[in-house]
């Protein structure tokens, strides 16, 4: 056996035992031996390999399946500019979470620095990636094993040495124990930190917060402020409208925040976060944030809700509680009536309408920008349980990948024995056209079921709820913002030969919800983004 082939199986080997049971691949030269070993471990039944053309699109794809799969997933790339396009995957890897693992081949150490063809410095290349470098006669395993440990994205480097080609098969061991995902077990509050009913208090539940926000805010009796993907938006608690709310006298009146996860959102969260006559109380149990960008009063890793002391407690929490509830009904209400009124399809009901077609174990994956902050606006809290799972790329909340993002999440939860529930991703055209490469699925690939909806307005409405949407801009807005495209989606789509539907109505929209195709396929929702500023406006001026 080469020293190439003997390195990459033990490289494998070292994934399998801690774990990796998905791996994305793009086709190199370099990585060759890796790619031996990778598909010798699928013939064993121990992996699923995943073969992608782009390096960006399948780093996004391991993403998604390592979000829903709850195991570290690998990919593997070539050396050169391949190396430089798991980038932007592996930054939001970092700032979620994310156990991403990039094996990336390379030339022997002696050739860097040199002009030897696709060979530059690799180590380190991957931004806020922990990163060993790994060349034949090193144990793999105790490298894989001790960078593995942190939880975070890792970056192997394996160099690799003539010749590159196995003489044999390999049958991998499989792994002597069972695998158990970090932090799986539920956490006691023995040792808790107590936090008194006190002054006026909302829990935020940002992205990942998790379902101990909602259990919070019942314990305490306060009103639950839960973006979508917090993993805590259900229950009584939660608030859907909430945003709006936060601009009016109920927002004004608080006095206390308990914050859990990562809020990206709303800039009245972000306003109500930073106010000098408001306590945050940071509930932190991971520690992922040395410092928020907001002062932050206490910083806990767990904490749990007093009960009220007496009557009056009981009944000034019971009325703050009701007055928030009462509000967002009504609000809710108000919202629904006024997109009512307009004759054309607008974005907020696009929104609500995929909302309320995924089923309550079903996968909801949303981009960023306007779908996510329409969805925070549309999205009415269930209740518990049945509470679909809600994921977008909050971590930079950039646009990249999320096509892959959200197919690679589709796969992960059939690979988890949920290939029954529904999967939908919601995403704006640009978004869509960033990432159209993850439509890009080879015949002997594995195709999840996922209806993914685009909202088309052809550019960016985000920018238009934003300073550089006012009129002062006007002469400028399109060319520097707006970027319209003109791209005829459907002829996109079936380049890759992906079912695609068009639909300009909200009826259109529901009976193509109700009617998945089976597979990948994309509806692509017609709608105006000219009246998107002063729609918003309208809706704002709702808030009591």
């Amino acid at each position: 056996m080469n020293d190439s082939t003997h390195l990459a199986r033990q490289v494998v080997q070292a994934l399998l035992d801690e774990g990796v049971r998905d791996a994305v691949l793009s086709p190199g030269s370099r990585n060759a031996p890796l790619s031996f070993a990778l598909l010798d471990a699928e013939r064993a039944g121990l992996l699923r390999l995943h073969t992608r053309i782009d390096e960006r699109s399948g780093a996004f794809l391991a993403l998604g399946l390592a979000r829903t799969s709850s195991r570290p997933v690998v990919v593997s790339c070539t050396s050169g500019t391949a190396v430089a396009n798991l980038a932007p995957a592996a930054l939001e890897a970092h700032h979620s979470g994310v156990p991403l693992i990039a094996v990336t081949a390379d030339r022997p150490a002696r050739l860097r620095g040199t002009s030897a063809n696709q060979t530059t410095d690799q180590v380190g290349l991957l931004p806020r990636s922990l990163g060993g470098d790994i060349a034949s006669g090193q144990d793999a395993a105790s490298v894989v094993a001790a960078l593995l440990a942190t939880g975070g994205p890792v970056h192997l480097n394996v160099q690799f040495d003539d010749p590159l080609m196995p003489e044999d098969r390999w049958e991998p061991r499989p792994p002597a124990e069972a695998y158990v995902a970090p932090g799986a077990a539920e956490q006691s509050l023995t040792g808790s930190a107590p936090l008194p009913q006190g002054p006026r208090t909302v829990v935020v539940a940002g992205d990942s917060a998790g379902p101990a926000a909602r259990v919070l805010a019942e314990q305490g009796g306060w009103p639950l402020l839960a973006e979508p993907s917090s993993g805590a938006r259900s229950g009584a608690h939660a608030v859907g409208p909430y945003r709006l709310l936060l601009d009016g006298h109920l927002g004004r009146r608080i006095e206390r925040v308990v914050l859990l996860g990562h809020p990206t959102l709303t800039r009245p969260v972000t306003q109500l976060l930073s106010r000098d006559d408001v306590e945050v109380v940071d509930i932190d149990p991971l520690g992922r944030w040395a410092r928020r960008p907001f002062p932050v009063a206490r910083t806990l890793q767990v904490a749990h809700a007093e009960p009220p002391s007496g009557p009056a407690e009981v009944s000034a929490g019971a009325e703050w509680l009701a007055q928030w509830q009462d509000a967002g009904r009504a609000l809710t209400g108000h919202v629904a009536e006024l997109l009512g009124s307009v004759p054309e399809l607008t974005a907020q009901e696009v929104a609500g309408a995929v909302a309320r077609a995924v089923d309550g174990d079903g996968l909801l994956f949303v981009g960023p920008s306007s779908p996510v902050r329409d969805l925070d606006l549309m999205m009415t809290p269930r209740a518990t349980p049945g509470l679909p799972l809600v994921l977008a790329n909050r971590g930079l909340a950039g646009i990249d990948g999320v096509v892959s993002s959200a197919i690679g999440a589709a796969l992960g939860r059939t690979h988890a024995g949920l290939s029954d529930t529904r999967a939908i991703a919601l995403m704006g055209d640009v978004t869509f056209l960033h990432d159209a490469n993850g439509l890009v699925i080879g015949p002997a690939e594995t195709t999840p079921d996922l209806t993914v909806v685009v909202v088309n307005d052809d550019g960016g409405s985000i920018f238009s709820l934003l300073e550089q949407g006012a009129d002062d801009h006007v002469h400028a807005f399109e060319r520097l913002f707006g970027t319209p495209h003109g791209v005829d989606i459907a002829s996109l789509c079936a380049a890759t030969r992906t079912p695609h539907w068009r639909v300009e109505s909200l009826a259109e929209l529901e009976h193509a919800l109700a009617q998945p195709a089976g597979g990948l396929e994309v509806i692509e929702v017609k709608v105006r983004r000219d009246t998107r500023r002063e729609m918003d406006e309208r809706i704002r001026d709702l808030r009591p």
